[in-house]
């Protein structure tokens, strides 16, 4: 007599279900990630200006911003207590800090804390 081989129905929904409990996290998460790539491209393309250091802060975050909205980044994001400049003798930081709030079931929630600090270029340039 031949022994059978193979997954059950109930084997197969008990994958399925785990499965899409995993795809379903993942439709949940990856827009978050994908704004942050954004932002940190964004951050990126605004450290490279050689005329940066004449702006002042409002000018860097509404550049920022506006630099954000071909990223899809969402304007919360940059919102002028998510970013801090700092400026020293070699140059500064850009750091944009920030937390994502997602809902996933119920009353569970994910908290995504991003947080992306940049060098921006000297006074004199480089």
């Amino acid at each position: 007599m031949k022994k059978q081989q193979g997954l059950t129905l109930i084997g197969f929904v008990f994958i399925l279900i785990i499965v899409g409990f995993f795809a379903y996290m993942a439709m949940k998460l990856v827009p978050a990630y994908a704004e942050y790539m954004g932002v940190v491209k964004a951050m990126n393309s605004l450290a490279s200006e050689p005329d940066l250091a004449t702006k002042s802060p409002e000018d860097i975050q509404r550049d920022l911003a506006f630099k954000g909205s071909f990223q899809y980044a969402d304007d919360n994001v940059f919102s002028p207590q998510n970013i801090h400049i700092k400026n020293g003798p070699a140059g500064g930081t850009l750091q944009v800090k920030y937390d994502k709030d997602i809902p996933f079931l119920y009353n569970i929630d994910f908290l995504l804390h991003f947080d992306k600090t940049v060098p921006l270029k000297p006074s004199g340039g480089a």
